[in-house]
């Protein structure tokens, strides 16, 4: 919570704790250790602004009605000089209470003291933490899969930055492996049927428009020279000469898309490395390796696993599973990472448990890897699900999305569900430019205020902090409402970084602009009371910047005018 908010609860607590101990002292409880009790905001503002369950949690140890106890409790607790003005007893035994206008004051106050740092904490206490999203074949191009884990990555480091953590974002480029033989075949194959008739592609190959077109552009460099050039050769500079680009067709989408990243780490540095290597041969020096039908296992089935899996195939390469864990190894030893975070597909549950157990036997705590499991996204329009680009008629990958609809909407609209459910994307939604388009609402809100802004100043209005007194008069409904909610924002974050949700924040925001609105359509801003009048502009330009932030963490623009 922000300083204030969790200072507030904790004085509040101790007051419980004092009010029970000198009701025990008075002789009006009997002596009896204080059960554990809570103090929280009611969803309901008519039960206050903090509530506390404390006279129920202690009936069974008072041996006494929760209504009795409250009552006692209540005798005994002073409000004066609190930021609190009122209490009741309510329901079965429940203690609320009311705040004073000097506690929304100092919320107020507290957002513009910390500028574009209100709602950072130090939760995260710069423990490193490395988050590793996308990581796309590098074999073709980047899907809708793809696209909703960019998005929910790239907030989600954001937002754990914002916890307090030390955040580097990571590609993990799956250079080696079965998929780029695959990828070698295909561009052979293309490369060859240029020269010769009787060449099939195999089944189970890429017949991707791009093979072709990276085979043509190879031939227009080295013309025939491979053809009669060993199988091995010629591979190898087809894939030399195709996969560079691919992967930087890979950072250009990516860097569209608003993702930067602090390092892509190659699959291929840890064979060559013999990192590779070393994890076999520590996991041979646990004594948590078998061979069977010529082939080496892990027993994982000791760590966790529903059964043991192969490290080694009988023709003596290594499984997809190897470079893996060597790759994991080298996050949370060789870097030295606090913690990593994992944003993978939905295809990925099994792949979780195999994970920790190598990372177990090799003598690590797996509770340093977390696993996000993204859920399929489907592509909608007017209810229908859509596989083709309107403007391409070909099938939607991120670059075609985001010719499609606005950048903007693509990110706010991935992190609209938390991960691990599925989510129906409605593009013809995300392109409409109304307040039925959660994103446009929220920029709305923010353009709406830089409007209210420059009309005062246009009128002559000079805007200036208000004074205590005129803060006190932000009191109605609708302003403590507001002002509640913007000084929970710390709390949503850290809520969003322990849950890896950057749908927390999205939820936070766009409730924020209904608030504001609601206060704006319940209140003039512009009113005859100078004071009253400064106090709302200080409170709007509160709003202004606290969606500007969120927005910031999250890559969208907060635009002044639309």
């Amino acid at each position: 919570m922000s300083k204030i908010v969790n200072a507030t609860e904790n004085s509040l607590k101790k007051m419980l704790q004092d009010a029970t101990n000198a009701a025990i002292a008075a002789g009006e409880l009997p002596q009896a250790e204080i059960a554990e009790f809570i103090v929280e905001k009611p969803s309901n503002k008519a039960n206050g602004d903090f509530s506390s369950n404390i006279a129920m949690a202690c009936a069974k140890s008072f041996k006494k009605a929760p209504r009795a106890i409250a009552q006692s409790i209540a005798d005994h607790i002073d409000l004066s000089g609190t930021v609190f003005e009122r209490m009741e007893i309510a329901g079965p035994g429940f203690l609320n209470f009311f705040l004073s206008g000097e506690y929304y004051s100092s919320i107020l106050r507290d957002i513009f003291a910390c500028g574009d740092d209100y709602g950072r904490s130090d939760y995260g206490n710069g423990k490193k933490i490395i988050v590793e999203f996308v990581s796309a074949n590098p074999t073709g191009p980047m899907h809708i899969g793809n696209a909703r884990g960019g998005a929910i990555g790239d907030c989600l480091a954001g937002v754990l930055d914002r916890a307090g953590y030390n955040v580097w974002r990571e590609f993990y480029v799956n250079d080696a492996g079965n998929q780029i033989e695959k990828f070698a075949t295909s561009l052979e194959v293309r490369y060859l049927q240029h020269f010769k008739d009787d060449i099939e592609m195999p089944e189970d190959a890429y017949h991707g428009a791009d093979i072709t077109e990276h085979a043509e552009n190879f031939i227009k460099e080295y013309g025939d020279k491979y053809v009669e050039s060993p199988s091995e050769e010629r591979r190898k500079a087809l894939v030399e000469f195709a996969l560079p680009k691919n992967i930087q067709g890979l950072e250009r989408d990516l860097k569209r898309y608003r993702i930067t990243y602090d390092n892509w780490f190659k699959e291929s540095s840890l064979h060559k490395d013999g990192s590779v290597d070393k994890v076999i041969s520590a996991l041979k020096e646990k004594g948590v390796t078998y061979e069977q039908d010529g082939a080496l296992w892990f027993k994982a089935s000791e760590f966790g696993n529903d059964k043991d899996i192969v490290l080694i195939r009988a023709n003596g390469l290594p499984t997809y599973i190897v470079p893996d864990i060597a790759y994991h190894y080298n996050k949370l030893v060789t870097r030295g990472f606090d913690k990593a975070v994992d944003v993978l597909g939905a295809d990925h549950h099994g792949y979780v448990p195999r994970m920790k157990a190598a990372l177990t036997a090799l003598g690590l705590d797996a509770g340093r890897l977390d696993v996000v499991i993204m859920q399929m996204v489907r592509l909608v329009r007017d209810g229908e699900t859509i596989k083709l680009s309107k403007r391409s008629g070909k099938a939607i990958t991120l670059n075609t999305l985001i010719d499609e609809i606005p950048l903007d909407a693509a990110r706010f609209f991935f992190n609209l569900r938390e991960p691990n459910s599925h989510f129906d994307f409605d593009l013809e939604l995300a392109a409409k430019k109304s307040n039925e388009n959660p994103v446009y609402y929220v920029q709305y809100a923010h353009a709406r205020i830089c409007s209210i802004i420059k009309k005062a100043q246009e009128m002559g209005v000079e805007l200036r902090t208000p004074t205590d007194e005129e803060l006190l008069m932000l009191n109605s409904s609708e302003e403590r409402e507001l002002i509640s909610h913007l000084s929970m924002l710390t709390n949503e974050i850290v809520a969003a970084a322990k849950a890896y949700d950057p749908a927390k924040i999205t939820h936070y925001v766009t409730q924020l602009a209904t608030l504001f609105h609601k206060f704006y359509n319940a209140q003039r801003v512009m009113c005859d009371d100078e004071g009253l009048m400064q106090a709302r502009l200080y409170l709007c330009t509160a709003v202004k910047n606290t969606i500007s932030n969120i927005l910031n963490m999250l890559k969208i623009t907060a635009p002044q005018v639309m």
